[in-house]
């Protein structure tokens, strides 16, 4: 058998379907291991193929893009063979349906004007911080903790204000986050299930495109196609200004402006958590010094170190 190759042939559908063929051992798809030494990371095509009750050919024709109508019966076939979670086999789904279309829907890119109901439900959110997100992680929006809690975003321009852009390329994130590994994951699955439905998207196309040639880690992370994000749970922080704190976090779409997401931090009253938020806050609503140097955009040729998870 030739080597498979990874080269980015095809639709987004057979890219989905290549990068999660390629992380199921055979062991994990209750194959028998075998003997010999593997060419092929993850399963084989012939193998997902048995597994999923199609036949060889369908399936490489479907992972180029040469097939384009998978029935529904095939998608969950596959999603089945591939241990897919729930929002996984909804994503193939979606992808299945898009490359069955003969002409590509134009999507439109959301506004980026928050509305002023939303600025002032930010303001009534303090000393919680809080932001509001564009689809592709740009902040906003934001009040002053909303801001401050990433330690070192404020001294970014507002434009280049970018939660995944700061979690791969501002020094003080790794730092910052206690599980800096898992957090750098969901926002790249937030990405990657965004490619899936408009891969042609301006803003999406930039910032990839950013990230890939800056971040190796990122570039890794990018080829895994992960497209399960969470949006709520807890995350500590180390802090640099108002030291080590466990907050709860809770992400909600916001109806009404497609691809806006609200996303707020809280804690307790009277513990130290919250007078870490009320301070905080204070700080976050303190006029920038004038004349202070800020930090220069991260430069094009910048590259990350190793990442300390996968």
């Amino acid at each position: 058998m030739t080597r498979e190759t990874t080269s980015n042939e095809g639709t987004e559908l057979g890219r989905f379907l290549r990068a999660r063929r390629a992380r199921l051992t055979p062991e994990e798809a209750g194959l028998a291991a075998g003997s010999g030494l593997r060419r092929t990371p993850g399963l084989r095509r012939e193998e997902l193929a048995t597994l999923a009750g199609i036949s060889v050919d369908y399936y490489v024709r479907l992972e180029r893009g040469k097939e384009t109508r998978p029935s529904p019966s095939v998608v969950d076939a596959l999603a089945r063979a591939l241990h897919l979670e729930d929002d996984e086999h909804e994503h193939l789904r979606t992808l299945a349906a898009r490359a069955a279309r003969s002409t590509p829907v134009q999507q439109t890119a959301p506004s980026r004007t928050v509305r002023p109901g939303v600025k002032l439900l930010l303001e009534s959110l303090r000393p919680y911080p809080a932001h509001v997100l564009s689809r592709t992680t740009d902040i906003l929006a934001h009040n002053p903790g909303g801001l401050r809690l990433l330690a070192g975003m404020e001294d970014w321009p507002a434009r280049d204000r970018n939660i995944a852009r700061y979690a791969f390329l501002h020094p003080t994130a790794r730092d910052l986050f206690d599980d800096w590994g898992n957090q750098v994951r969901g926002c790249v699955a937030r990405l990657r299930t965004l490619a899936g439905t408009d891969p042609d998207a301006l803003d999406l196309t930039q910032l990839a495109g950013e990230l890939l040639l800056k971040s190796r880690d990122f570039a890794r992370l990018w080829e895994r196609y992960d497209v399960k994000g969470r949006s709520h749970g807890r995350k500590t922080f180390h802090h640099p200004e108002v030291g080590d704190l466990t907050l709860g976090y809770q992400s909600m779409e916001l109806e009404g402006t497609p691809g806006h997401r609200l996303v707020t931090y809280y804690a307790e009253p009277n513990t130290s958590e919250y007078d870490a938020l009320v301070l905080l806050d204070l700080l976050g609503s303190q006029p920038t010094p004038t004349g202070t140097a800020k930090p220069a955009h991260p430069s094009a040729t910048a590259q990350d170190g190793a990442a300390s998870s996968s």
